[in-house]
């Protein structure tokens, strides 16, 4: 007789057990949603409360440089201008109007706003910064949100100060950035060739302490160089925001993405060769004047580096 013995076939795997769908189950991941949800919000919410002013001030520094450039594009290239007639070459008016914005970028960025934001001005540069991990999140977004709202409110108060006859003007058309005769790619190669060199000069001087007061001069001095000598090519931006502050006014969207690409693009490409020659412990801040007696909300090393 055989017994009769009940046995699992080690050939045969365990039946599994049958997912729970019973309601206390599914309460359970709803309300560990929700908590997420509520602990995120929470968090953004602190960020808001503790940084703000750093916010608004760099929204503050952007819109105070798209003024300033509505306002020389008119003084520079309005043909009804008095500067306009008296300079008839065009390539040296592009030069005063490079010099022009370039000092504006300096006394931005050694304002007491931009000693307090960082002068990040940028979404590509405060991307950048996220990607070497100087800048949390939230306060990316943040300053990200601030720098678009900050143009765009820049070019709005420079229309009525001015003129939106003035600023509205064919000639001077809200600076928009447009590529230029040789085309789309090559506007796309020199936003990417012009923002790589801006962010690696800026974190080679930067991040040295002897060297960091003139972050700021260097910075402007690009802006003016690239104003003269690249504007042809794509209008030089090397910024998201600032390109869509004066398309919003504008109405002109011709390859934006360019604008929105590009920039980013060189940045990070910089970022990722200076760590990669100098190592991630070489970035001290991502503040472009560091001072000692404003608050730094990055995740900052500079006052307890040793000299570089």
């Amino acid at each position: 007789m055989h017994s009769i013995i009940s046995v699992t076939s080690p050939t045969q795997p365990a039946a599994r057990a049958a997912p729970s769908s019973s309601p206390s189950a599914r309460g359970d991941t709803r309300g560990g949603s929700r908590a997420w949800f509520f602990a995120w919000l929470c968090e953004a919410q602190r960020r808001i409360a503790r940084h703000w002013p750093e916010y608004l001030m760099d929204a503050a520094g952007l819109g105070l440089f798209m003024i300033a450039a509505c306002a020389f594009a008119v003084l520079f290239q309005y043909p009804g201008s008095a500067v306009h007639q008296a300079v008839s070459e065009p390539r040296l008016r592009r030069v005063l109007m490079g010099v022009a914005m370039g000092l504006t970028a300096i006394s931005i960025i050694y304002s007491p706003l931009g000693k307090r934001s960082g002068a990040h001005l940028n979404p590509a540069v405060t991307l950048t910064f996220l990607r070497l991990r100087k800048v949390e999140g939230w306060d990316a977004v943040f300053y990200t949100l601030a720098q678009f709202a900050g143009g765009a409110l820049g070019v709005l108060v420079a229309t009525v100060m001015v003129g939106q006859m003035l600023v509205g003007h064919a000639a001077v058309r809200y600076v928009a950035t447009l590529p230029g005769a040789p085309g789309r790619w090559v506007a796309f190669g020199a936003e990417t060739t012009i923002s790589f060199g801006l962010m690696l000069a800026v974190l080679t001087v930067s991040n040295r302490r002897r060297l960091n007061r003139y972050t700021g001069l260097l910075a402007g001095a690009l802006v003016a160089i690239y104003i003269s000598v690249e504007a042809p090519l794509s209008g030089m931006s090397m910024n998201p925001a600032r390109t869509l502050a004066s398309a919003l006014s504008a109405h002109v969207w011709t390859d934006i993405w360019i604008y929105f690409l590009a920039p980013p693009a060189g940045m990070l490409l910089a970022a990722e060769l200076y760590r990669s020659l100098n190592g991630a412990e070489s970035i001290l801040c991502c503040k472009l004047h560091h001072e000692k007696d404003s608050r730094c909300i990055f995740r900052c090393r500079y006052h307890v580096a040793g000299e570089g």
